[in-house]
């Protein structure tokens, strides 16, 4: 499977009550789907993946792919810090026919490098979906280093890796000593570089928000139009860095509140952006044109 173009992390919106927000997340893949997007990423970090249960998790991945019906790629976030239940989500997302799974490293245990050979390699060995590693040490204290990225790559159905490491290093040693293989950016203000390096791509935050923006800026810089990409970067650059005043996903959901899309509040323990925060981002939406 060759991954590339723009790939939204999409949020899981929640109802008055709590619940997830059904019709509301078919009408935002739909509006993903409308603007350009070449996938979707439900349950990631973004989809609060960490408090869903594991029915709402398979709820979740159950809609996205019916939704879809085909028309983009639906990369399933499968990871756990437990092996045995990254390796149920990821069969659970191939047998009702996800694209591929996105799995983050394992969370809290810090497992060694050789600890994520065994974990990868494992769920690896009893599927065939595509397996999108993902490398993010801001928020699960481990980082995946270039050297296991490269042993990993070797296996056959692990093909990318979304990297949200902010490492551009890592990033080049990735690109260049991997072959066959496709890094995908997981910040988005280092979409740009990441692409001139040699990236294909990226699983986006902001284009829950910004969809049509976010594709034209992506569709220009994989073609080569390095002026308008440039160009898009630095008029996107400030909604990358306000949805993460506070943790993503709260500064997201409030946007997608203000434009009036299917949001609702995060899950305890996260909360609502403070009302500082919200002006913050009010003002930057209304700068760009989105309010």
């Amino acid at each position: 499977m060759q991954l590339k173009g723009l790939y939204t992390a999409l949020i899981t919106p929640f109802d008055d009550k709590g619940n997830i927000d059904e019709e509301g997340f078919r009408d935002n893949i739909e509006y993903q789907i409308k603007n350009g997007v070449d996938g979707i990423v439900p349950v990631g970090t973004t989809g609060e993946s960490a408090t869903l249960s594991e029915e709402e998790h398979k709820r979740v991945v159950n809609i996205a792919v019916e939704q879809v019906n085909g028309r983009v790629s639906v990369i399933a976030g499968t990871g756990s810090n437990n092996t045995i239940e990254a390796l149920k989500y990821t069969k659970h997302a191939e047998s009702v026919g996800a694209d591929a799974a996105l799995m983050i490293t394992p969370y809290y245990n810090k497992p060694t490098q050789e600890g994520l050979m065994k974990h990868y390699s494992k769920i690896a060995s009893e599927v065939s979906i595509p397996i999108v590693l993902y490398t993010v040490p801001g928020r699960t204290g481990i980082n995946i280093e270039p050297e296991t990225t490269e042993r990993l790559s070797k296996i056959e159905n692990i093909v990318a890796i979304k990297d949200a490491s902010g490492n551009l290093d890592q990033v080049m040693k990735v690109i260049r000593n991997c072959k066959n293989f496709t890094v995908l950016s997981g910040e988005d203000y280092l979409t740009y570089s990441i692409i001139t390096l040699g990236g294909k791509g990226v699983i986006s935050v902001a284009s829950n928000v910004a969809p049509k923006m976010m594709s034209e800026f992506i569709n220009a810089a994989l073609n080569g139009k390095w002026k308008k990409a440039k160009e898009l970067h630095y008029r996107l650059y400030p909604l990358f860095k306000i949805l993460f005043i506070e943790t993503n996903p709260s500064p997201v959901k409030a946007a997608m509140q203000m434009l009036g899309m299917p949001s609702g509040d995060p899950r305890l323990p996260l909360v609502r952006v403070k009302k500082e925060s919200e002006e913050k981002i009010k003002y930057i939406l209304r700068e760009m044109g989105l309010l």
